[in-house]
């Protein structure tokens, strides 16, 4: 009966945005850790969503701490806590299949958001394609580095994947160009100190030949800018490009130190939100969210009932990272 009371109202509300407050629903979000600015933009972006703000959503973020077994276990919690719906940013590919299998058994929808899961238990999925973003990053580093010389690659955690399919990206377009040598390859974990760590031991080995460094994630590529300064070179002397968009690395950018591109952290959250909300209602729902709107050219709300939703990459340039920026105020 609360179901078929919430699935009323909020169609409703869709319309005439009657206020459904006294059928809040529980959405709960297990994100694979808040340690990196990009993951903080999406968690702060899905808090903003408009029914999360009216009060009509109660949504509860998980911490993972980059841990797949803390991630199991706070489905096990969300489970016991009958929530409506779940939003899954998973730590790994492969081990979150588990935790989906449990929900679906219990008949709580999975949303998958920003990181693939590998399981059809998924009721759908809103992120970026992070093979794009591989070839993307590769290329805007081989771009300036007349695509010959040394390169470095930073990777993300093993088995997450983004680590995945930004590398097969990567390899997309180094297969293709026979004068680049690949002579570091190491995961730094996401993290700048790691790969400022990393970086400084590449730079003992090739500095006086090494042309680019590939980053897998913002934070890494900073962290190798970092260690560039850090020995006493030039930063321009090697090109360094991330993928995110994160606000370092917009101000990178525009102090023509590095190269990114943006990925949309409150497209993909509050899509995720808008579409989890869509298979929590089964019924007629209107998008909240004005992503749909910016997107509207590229992106095809389709009811909430397609199976993946990818939102555009935003190459970040001097003719645009201003207005990025102001967007982070």
């Amino acid at each position: 009966m609360k179901k078929m009371i919430m699935t009323m109202g909020l169609a409703a509300m869709a319309v005439s945005n009657v206020s459904v407050a006294d059928d809040t629903i529980k959405i709960g979000v297990a994100v694979y850790g808040l340690q990196g600015e990009f993951m903080q933009l999406w968690s702060k972006a899905a808090k903003n969503h408009p029914m999360v703000k009216s009060g009509d959503v109660e949504l509860t973020i998980f911490d993972g701490r980059y841990d797949a077994l803390v991630q199991e276990n706070q489905f096990d919690t969300m489970i016991t806590r009958q929530f409506d719906a779940i939003i899954f940013v998973p730590v790994d590919a492969n081990a979150c299949a588990s935790a989906v299998s449990k929900a679906a058994e219990a008949g709580i929808p999975v949303i998958g958001s920003n990181t693939r899961c590998n399981t059809e238990q998924l009721a759908s999925f809103v992120g970026s394609n992070d093979v794009k973003a591989g070839e993307m990053v590769a290329n805007n580093v081989l771009d300036k580095i007349d695509h010959k010389g040394k390169v470095v690659i930073l990777e993300g955690p093993i088995g997450q994947s983004a680590q995945i399919d930004r590398f097969e990206g990567i390899k997309h377009v180094l297969d293709s160009n026979d004068d680049v040598k690949v002579v570091g390859q190491r995961t730094a974990n996401w993290s700048r100190a790691e790969a400022l760590a990393l970086m400084e031991n590449w730079l003992i080995s090739h500095q006086a030949s090494l042309k680019g460094v590939i980053a897998e994630n913002d934070e890494m590529a900073l962290g190798a800018i970092e260690a560039i300064k850090n020995s006493g070179l030039d930063v321009n002397s090697i090109v360094v490009a991330g993928v995110d968009g994160i606000t370092d690395a917009l101000k990178a950018v525009k102090k023509n130190e590095m190269e990114t591109v943006l990925q949309d952290a409150e497209a993909q959250a509050q899509g995720a939100v808008d579409v989890a909300l869509r298979h929590v209602v089964k019924g007629k729902y209107a998008p909240q969210s004005k992503i749909w709107e910016n997107y509207k050219s590229e992106l095809d709300w389709n009811d909430g009932m397609s199976a993946q939703y990818n939102i555009p990459w935003t190459p970040v340039t001097t003719a645009n990272v201003d207005k990025l920026l102001s967007a982070r105020q």
